[in-house]
């Protein structure tokens, strides 16, 4: 009996002791994480800078993190249900890309949190209560809006003859719609003529492109939204086929052959944006993290491009410029 008793004790033992070990070699939980966007999966370049910058704070997919992306792929209408689809998933968080992405992740979830990203005037368009205090389970990283303004003055500079612009906007998203009228009111005091083309579907890009060939203005622009980058190349073509003197919110565009771009640096936005995905996993609720405002903003020129245009580039331009395309 006596040694019966022993072999019990070393196994009671044994199961104690190495209880312990087995806790700490449990997996860390992997938080699930929602990303809708307007843009297609062969446009993913918001969502691989996004997981970039996760694991710059140490998320490794896989490990400790992983991703349902939806994309509705121009397909407007195709938000809400896909915003639906991943609230059924039971994820930890969504990111939503865009204004109409981030609106339609809020009509589908009130106690997930939200964390948008390349959105304007939030406090505008009912994604948030103010700046400031956001309310509820929404908030991010935002446009402002001056930037408008200053690709209308950096046109001007270019082109002191520049009396006609086009701009591109996507006449289904609030956010858009609002920087249209903030160009609208710049393009008046600088007494440029301002022509707008709204899209919002695959098909509306053609008749838009053809009444720009119609109507040939001085310049091409666009507002800042994941729809129009997803149809950067085609745009690029429009203004190199048409001579277009050309400014964009993203670089992207520039890379391909658009002129210029003026806009806040989304590789900053997309650490923002990580940054508030961090703190919210870490326990931090999205109604105490007030809505951030890009600081840093960057001038990138395409000299091939001005070449090709029979353009020179004036010196106070080129003297702020933060990067050159050769």
């Amino acid at each position: 009996m006596g040694q019966v008793r022993r072999r019990q004790f070393l196994i009671a033992a044994g199961a104690f002791l190495s209880a312990p070990i087995a806790e700490s070699q449990q997996a860390p939980k992997i938080y699930r994480i929602g990303y809708l966007s307007s843009a297609s999966p062969s446009s993913p370049i918001s969502f691989d800078a996004l997981r970039q910058s996760l694991r710059e704070l140490g998320y490794v997919e896989g490990r400790n993190i992983s991703f349902e992306a939806r994309w509705t792929e121009g397909n407007v209408a195709a938000g809400p249900a896909l915003a639906r689809s991943l609230v059924e998933l039971k994820v930890d968080l969504i990111v939503a890309n865009g204004t109409q992405q981030a609106l339609a992740a809020k009509q589908a979830t009130a106690t997930i949190p939200i964390v948008f990203a390349l959105v304007a005037f939030p406090d505008k368009t009912g994604l948030v209560a103010s700046l400031a205090r956001p309310g509820g389970n929404v908030t991010g990283a935002a446009f402002v809006g001056a930037e408008y303004g200053k690709r209308l003055e950096l046109l001007r500079e270019v082109s002191p003859r520049l009396a006609r612009v086009a701009i591109l906007y996507p006449d289904k998203n609030p956010a858009s719609i609002l920087a249209l009228e903030e160009t609208r009111r710049w393009a008046k005091q600088l007494g440029i003529a301002l022509e707008s083309y709204g899209v919002h579907r695959k098909e509306d890009f053609e008749a838009a492109f053809a009444a720009i060939a119609r109507n040939r203005p001085d310049a091409l622009m666009t507002t800042a939204d994941p729809l129009l980058t997803s149809h950067r190349r085609e745009i690029v073509e429009v203004v190199v086929k048409q001579r277009l003197l050309s400014i964009f919110p993203l670089p992207d565009y520039v890379e391909i052959g658009g002129l210029m771009s003026y806009g806040h640096s989304i590789p900053d936005m997309n650490r923002q944006t990580a940054r508030y995905v961090d703190r919210i996993l870490r326990g931090a609720r999205p109604t105490d993290l007030p809505v951030e405002q890009p600081i840093k903003f960057l001038l990138v020129i395409n000299r091939k491009a001005a070449k090709s245009l029979g353009l020179t580039i004036p010196q106070s331009v080129l003297a702020v410029a933060d990067r050159f395309i050769e």
